[in-house]
């Protein structure tokens, strides 16, 4: 069973002292953390801060220098392949084949994820649905738009119905319409599947939007955690998460890497596109 958070509450995710070091450099510095289950989490910072590291521990990718993770309920270091079989994962970098259709596309996906072979095309038919992409399903996705092709990806990632859905910029290199088509499928997961989402975003209009609670890393430290209004009342009237990002992160335009991120984006529209 998941361990329960402060509250008393299930915890989806929970972390205690999770350190990673590369050498001498300590990506993430003893995190202390826990996630209600059913609950859209936020995980902000600056560039560099630490926010991919602990995404990728957490879905197994990379071991811990230190401490304990449970996601699920299961030990990322003693159980990694049940945490696996337990969560989704959708990474920033396109993971969709644009020779191959939606359909086959979400065929590959629920092979390797092991759903029998008579549950295949329920599933498959289920998820195009729910993401409204049926009736593209049988057309190549590099006929797809950017935001269908995000729905497409995040679809993949829930075929095999896992309790925790880890989102790597979700929305990166959309525009306004299709970014509002994923943040509703984002919601509509939770209230469906009752899956517990982490996500991570440099839009804190998404992290405003979509996040009961989000937590600020700085140099792979969380420097503050809890509900958005919570935040910005704290900062003062009228303020928006992005004012609670510069407070207390201290984040220069140079400290936020706007140029990476903006040749990043226009790196990952272009693969989209």
């Amino acid at each position: 069973m998941p361990s329960a958070d402060p509250t008393g509450t299930q915890a989806a995710i929970a972390t205690r002292e999770l350190t990673r070091r590369f050498g001498n450099l300590t990506a993430v510095d003893r995190l202390t953390l826990s996630i209600p289950a059913r609950s859209i989490f936020g995980l902000l910072g600056t560039n560099g801060a630490g926010k991919s590291t602990v995404i990728k521990m957490l879905t197994t990718l990379l071991p811990p220098t230190s401490g304990t993770a449970s996601v699920a309920g299961y030990d990322i270091v003693r159980e990694p392949e049940s945490v696996r079989r337990h969560v989704g994962y959708v990474p920033q970098m396109l993971s969709a084949d644009g020779e191959l259709t939606g359909y086959e596309n979400l065929l590959i996906s629920a092979k390797l994820y092991g759903i029998h072979k008579a549950e295949r095309s329920a599933r498959i038919d289920q998820a195009l649905e729910f993401m409204e992409l049926g009736s593209a399903a049988h057309r190549p996705v590099s006929q797809y738009s950017g935001g269908m092709i995000r729905r497409l990806e995040i679809a993949q990632s829930m075929l095999h119905r896992p309790a925790v859905l880890f989102l790597d910029e979700p929305t990166l290199g959309l525009d306004p319409n299709a970014r509002h088509a994923v943040w509703q499928r984002i919601q509509d997961l939770r209230a469906e599947f009752q899956t517990t989402i982490l996500l991570t975003t440099h839009d804190m209009e998404e992290a405003d939007h979509l996040c009961e609670s989000v937590a600020f890393m700085h140099r792979g430290r969380f420097v503050c955690e809890g509900a958005p209004a919570t935040l910005k009342a704290q900062v003062g009237e009228g303020a928006t998460l992005d004012d609670v990002f510069v407070r207390l992160t201290g984040a220069s335009a140079e400290d936020r890497g706007e140029f990476r991120e903006v040749k990043r984006t226009r790196r990952t529209m272009q693969r989209l596109s």
